[in-house]
């Protein structure tokens, strides 16, 4: 029998295989909730087979009704993206594979144009949201153990949304052919920056990020942020693609290309390794204390033991560690709450930590908590103001923080930071006018519609002991705003979270290599607490001098250095996402101008 007509016969009933393990799948994940257990890689499964079904089922429906379904470009575009998902931190550790994710559908971009250039009725879009649905699945399915929901909407709405510069790529590409590759270039890195600036944004798949496990070969970070790295994976799938082409021409591919090619892999990367091993560390002044409690988020931190007796236990794990040379002890987040910002001193957990503690005079102990506060009659009001009413049916206005708070032992003094870069969904709503049915899933998450407080500036927590900057949670993937603290003083960063949510996935483990691009990037070391998770120490040069394991309480002690330095990245930030801005606007209004001529010619001619 022939191989195309056994894929025919088996297409229908491999697609119903596919979606019956994927909807079984997605029936254990909902009984594991009824038993209070925890979900793992499962919806990696569920999504990846689930996926599969439906490409197949359209492959059957296609082929039935008489229609070809091009099972070459299918492949292609399977190829993409799953170099893409596993070129990602959590699987391989093998970031280069990126340098060739984007030929297959920069192949397939190429393929699809001459097809419609000979009348075939052919669109890029499905096979560019299969690349994107499957990258997204593979390097951030564990979003989905915070809630199934949301995981679906972050995957399904990302890879579409990822979808948009290629399209202006195409658009570009047909109207200006000679600056399409430019353009690709420049729309991909203009998507990362404004994705990084809106209701919606979620970073989490920079292209720039993908080395953050293998930190050592791109230390020039320092002077590019993250963005070089876009822009290096961006270079390299071009020049490939430049190389495929010639091929295709049955041209010879001179030396001086290939040439090229290994010029841009080594050179960065020797670069970058002599920055590392020639880099001068600042001397370690500071001795920190990290506390990792391992109060599993979903069913313990919130609703097992009491405030009261989590707090007890923490108190206990920092003795183990603590002496009279310590200078910091650092909680993870969401410690605490909710407590009012400006009576933080009355909070019980709060004097009970002081009082614990009060043997240690000078201490400065940095947490993260959850508070709230009650607006005044002439504050202003926020998107993140709530109204409420008291017992007494009287009408008042609070906001609700995921906050940090520093508090010196011995004395009263705090201060007291509101974490601004926020989570959509739990703890801002985005565009609530069209995502009203997401309003359950932020419900279970402990979010609101209304929203968390934030800050417009970053500010450092100051002490005699040093100038720390206080990164809570998601605030700690975005590298400019990150530099914000730096330029704002800060000499070193506390990182405080909760990576629990996700289970023990690649999730919390990339949350942790991407701190070493934020000490690379500004040249600072980072104390990290993780309430579930992995806290650990890393230097200026990206390295982890010391780590807990994952699902462990343990109490961490090690010494941090202080830099007073200013890196290029940090006094200039995201310089190469703006000059993408800039020259993305160029293509679209080039190819705006390119079109109304056009249309003028052709006005014209026939007049």
């Amino acid at each position: 029998m022939p191989i195309a007509r056994l894929i025919k016969k088996w297409t229908l009933p491999l697609s119903l295989i596919l979606l019956a393990i994927a909807l079984g799948i997605a029936f254990k994940l909902f009984s594991l909730t009824v038993e209070h257990r925890l979900w793992g890689y499962r919806p990696l499964f569920m999504y990846l087979f689930g996926w599969a079904g439906i490409v197949l089922f359209i492959a059957w429906n296609r082929e039935r009704k008489g229609r070809i379904f091009h099972w070459q470009r299918v492949g292609l575009a399977t190829l993409s993206g799953l170099i893409l998902g596993l070129g990602f931190p959590g699987f391989i550790p093998f970031p280069w594979l990126l340098f060739i994710a984007f030929v297959p559908l920069l192949i397939l971009e190429d393929a699809v144009d001459k097809a419609r250039a000979a009348g075939e009725k052919v669109k890029l879009f499905p096979y560019a949201y299969h690349i994107f649905f499957i990258w997204n699945s593979i390097a951030t399915f564990w979003v989905t153990n915070t809630a199934l929901a949301a995981g679906l909407f972050a995957i399904a709405v990302n890879a579409l949304l990822m979808w948009i510069p290629i399209w202006l790529f195409q658009q570009t590409k047909r109207t200006l052919p000679r600056f399409g590759l430019v353009a690709f270039i420049a729309y991909w890195l203009t998507f990362e920056y404004l994705h990084m600036h809106w209701d919606l944004s979620w970073p989490w798949l920079s292209l720039g990020n993908a080395f953050a496990q293998m930190y050592p070969t791109v230390q020039w970070y320092e002077y590019t942020g993250a963005f070089g790295g876009s822009l290096w994976i961006l270079l390299m799938n071009v020049l490939l693609f430049r190389i495929w082409q010639l091929r295709q021409k049955g041209e010879a591919v001179a030396m001086v290309k290939w040439g090229q090619v290994a010029a841009l892999v080594v050179l960065p990367i020797a670069i970058s390794l002599a920055l590392y091993y020639s880099y001068p560390e600042t001397s370690a002044d500071r001795e920190v204390v990290v506390i990792q409690t391992n109060y599993e988020p979903h069913y313990e931190k919130f609703d097992g033991k009491s405030e009261r007796d989590q707090i007890e236990e923490i108190i206990a794990m920092i003795k183990t560690q603590i002496d009279e040379q310590t200078d910091y002890v650092v909680l993870p987040e969401t410690v605490f709450g909710y407590a009012r910002k400006d009576e933080l001193n009355r909070y019980p957990a709060v004097a009970q930590l002081r009082t614990g503690l009060q043997d240690y005079p000078g201490l400065v102990l940095i947490s993260g908590l959850q508070a709230l506060h009650i607006l005044g009659a002439d504050e202003p009001h926020t998107r993140a103001t709530r109204e409420e009413q008291d017992r007494n049916g009287q009408t008042y206005y609070l906001e609700i923080y995921n906050a940090a708070a520093q508090f010196t032992i011995g004395t009263e003094e705090t201060q007291f930071y509101k974490k601004s870069k926020l989570v959509p969904g739990a703890e801002i709503f985005p565009f609530p006018w069209l995502f009203f049915f997401m309003k359950p899933v932020v419900d279970q998450l402990g979010g609101t519609t209304a929203g968390f407080g934030s800050q417009p500036e970053r500010t450092p927590m100051i002490s005699n002991k040093g100038r720390i900057a206080p990164v809570i949670c998601y605030e700690s993937i975005y590298g400019e705003y990150f530099a914000g603290y730096v330029r704002q003083g800060a000499q070193a960063a506390f990182i405080m979270t909760n990576d629990g949510w996700w289970d023990n996935t690649p999730g919390h483990r990339q949350h942790l290599y991407f701190a070493s691009l934020r000490s690379i990037e500004t040249r600072r070391s980072i104390a990290r607490a993780a309430n579930v998770g992995r806290s650990a120490f890393i230097n200026e040069r990206g390295d982890r001098v010391s780590s807990a394991k994952y699902d462990e309480a343990v109490a961490l002690k090690d010494t941090i250095s202080l830099n007073d330095s200013i890196t290029f990245y940090v006094r200039w930030g995201d310089l190469i996402a703006r000059i993408a801005l800039f020259l993305s606007l160029l293509c679209l209004v080039g190819m705006i101008a390119a079109r109304l001529k056009a249309r003028v010619d052709k006005g014209n001619a026939e007049a």
